[in-house]
């Protein structure tokens, strides 16, 4: 049976992928938001700098948990029942941060928005990247990126709105509306699931067949004939000779294993969640006040949400180690001036300068790609514990970062800029030595490309 491919994107591929999105859309929000608050916790709960840092890594604990756990019931109950699930934790995240009575409270609450956060960061680009034509495959899975970095935007600047227009009238509770205003989108994205299909690769491996035809027919096949999309699914299950349960650390998965684990740790190694987190603090160690740092944030995250709009458009086109090779340099360049700025005493203008180019880095580069290659690399019937594994050692490293760079900053800013600078020179030999190109390819060819029978 051939149905067309075309060249466009059909209506219901659209939907499904930008529904699916939204996860990270909250995924971005939950884990930006904290950076406008960071101040009212230290005051609220009488932190020390490195119990600040603690507190803001607590959701990062979450995301290693989620991100580690989600592989399985990815497996079992699909991946559109997951998010499902994922959406209700970040609504009880959502008020209960705000509601949050003391320390431990804010904690536990946070906790389980790490949770979503993480089984988001698997889940989301995983499902679309299983419900996408290899031509167009790139820009869906971006899409979930975008959302990240518009999610990340949106709380910057929910954070500057509640504190230039309400803080009067709010005073401390502002910054409990800050962390509750995320319930609103969550609720959203729970509702709009149900309309969203099954993954077709899911289908498949469950046996339902006619189901998994049927989603093709509406999001569109590689080849355009559905049999051969069906056949070609079912050989990268193999389920005669391989089970959905069968070993994942083993020889035959190494290389794209060793592929994901080091995508994701660079990803970390450059300090981008330590700027996203910390933004205002930041900006406030190099002079600025409140308000005025809650707003170069927000010009922070305009500039990434930028770039990976241009990094969307082109990304099947110019390929993802090209993304990387100019994103790596990007970051090299900016993290060197950060590092100048604060070695010279805190010059504000080139520090706002050195992480707008260090973030367009990010959002043209790494934050880009990250997810789509590692939603790649995995065949059919290992792909939600490889997604899991990618996610983990990105959560990992990020909750190390995280929790490190105020106790670091606290004393010689400059040399935590100079070590993620450092680590941006193994990335970019990384990307010229290592890493394949997988832009245009389906994913059943993917694998055998990397040598996976």
């Amino acid at each position: 049976m051939k149905q067309p491919n075309g060249s466009g994107v059909k209506p219901a591929l659209l939907g499904a992928t930008i529904v699916a999105a939204l996860g990270g859309l909250l995924f971005g929000f939950d884990t930006a938001v904290i950076s406008g608050t960071t101040d009212w916790l230290r005051q609220q709960f009488k932190l020390t700098e490195g119990m600040l840092g603690f507190t803001v890594a607590s959701a990062l604990i979450g995301t290693i948990i989620g991100s580690l756990a989600v592989g399985r019931p990815a497996d079992t109950i699909g991946r559109r029942g997951v998010l499902v699930f994922l959406a209700v934790l970040y609504f009880v995240s959502a008020i209960g941060c705000a509601l949050a009575w003391d320390w431990w409270s804010f904690m536990s609450f946070r906790l389980v928005g790490g949770l979503a956060v993480g089984g988001a960061s698997v889940v989301a680009p995983m499902y679309i990247a299983e419900i996408s034509p290899a031509r167009i495959r790139g820009r869906l899975v971006a899409v979930t990126q975008f959302n990240v970095v518009f999610g990340i935007l949106l709380a910057y600047l929910s954070n500057w709105t509640i504190n230039h227009f309400f803080g009067t009238m709010l005073g401390d509770a502002q910054y409990r509306w800050m962390y509750g205003v995320q319930a609103a989108p969550a609720a959203v994205f729970f509702a709009l699931l149900f309309f969203n299909p099954q993954s077709p690769r899911w289908l498949v491996a469950k046996g339902r067949i006619e189901e998994a035809r049927e989603v093709l027919v509406s999001c569109g096949t590689d080849s355009g004939n559905l049999e051969e999309e069906i056949r070609d699914i079912q050989a990268s299950l193999d389920l005669e000779h391989h089970s959905l349960r069968e070993p994942f650390y083993c020889r035959k998965y190494r290389k794209p294993i060793l592929l994901a684990v080091a995508i994701a740790a660079f990803n970390q190694l450059s300090g981008i969640n330590a700027v996203l987190y910390y933004s205002a603090y930041i900006f406030e160690k190099a002079g600025a006040g409140a308000q005025s740092a809650l707003l170069q944030s927000a010009i922070v995250g305009f500039t990434m949400l930028v770039f990976t709009v241009v990094a969307m458009v082109i990304i099947d086109h110019f390929g993802r180690r090209r993304l990387m090779i100019i994103g790596s340099i990007g970051y090299i360049l900016g993290l060197g001036g950060a590092a100048c700025a604060f070695y010279t005493g805190g010059n504000g203008k080139l520090l706002l300068a050195s992480l707008l180019v260090f973030i367009a880095a990010h959002g043209f580069g790494q934050g880009a790609v990250i997810w789509v290659f590692i939603s790649e690399i995995f065949p059919n019937r290992v792909r939600a514990r490889g997604q899991a594994l990618g996610s983990f050692t990105h959560w990992a490293m990020n909750a190390a970062i995280s929790w490190t760079f105020p106790i670091i900053a606290a004393s010689a800013g400059w040399m935590a800029f100079a070590f993620y600078m450092l680590c941006m020179v193994g990335q970019l030999a990384w990307v010229l030595v290592v890493m394949p190109e997988t832009k245009g390819i389906s994913l059943e060819k993917i694998q055998k490309e990397l040598g996976i029978e």
